[in-house]
C-alpha cells in the first residue's frame, strides 16, 4: 500500500504544480504588460503586448481569453501528470 500512497501524493503535487505554473506565468507576463503601459515612452509596447496575449488566450478559449488561461493550465497539469507516472513507473522497475 506504500507504493500507491507514494504515486498519489507525487500525482497530486505534479498536477497542482503544473496547473499553477502556467497561470503564474501567463499572469506575470499580462502584469509586466499592464505595467509597462504606464509608462509614456513605452505605452504603445505595453498596449500592444497586452492585447496579443488576450488574443493569443482567446484562440485556447474560444473567444474567451479566461478559459483559454484554464485550458492551457488544463493541458499542463495533465501533461505533468502524465510526466509523473512514466517516472514513476521506470523509477519502480530499476528498484
Amino acid at each position: 500500500m506504500g507504493i500507491l500512497t507514494n504515486l498519489l501524493r507525487s500525482l497530486l503535487l505534479t498536477i497542482i504544480f503544473s496547473f499553477i505554473t502556467p497561470m503564474m506565468l501567463i499572469g506575470v507576463s499580462w502584469m509586466s504588460f499592464a505595467l509597462i503601459s504606464h509608462l509614456p515612452s513605452l505605452q504603445r509596447i505595453g498596449q500592444s503586448g497586452s492585447a496579443q496575449i488576450w488574443e493569443f488566450l482567446a484562440t485556447f478559449g474560444s473567444g474567451h481569453p479566461w478559459q483559454g488561461c484554464l485550458v492551457i493550465a488544463i493541458t499542463c497539469s495533465l501533461v505533468g501528470a502524465m510526466f509523473d507516472t512514466y517516472v514513476f513507473c521506470q523509477n519502480s522497475r530499476f528498484n
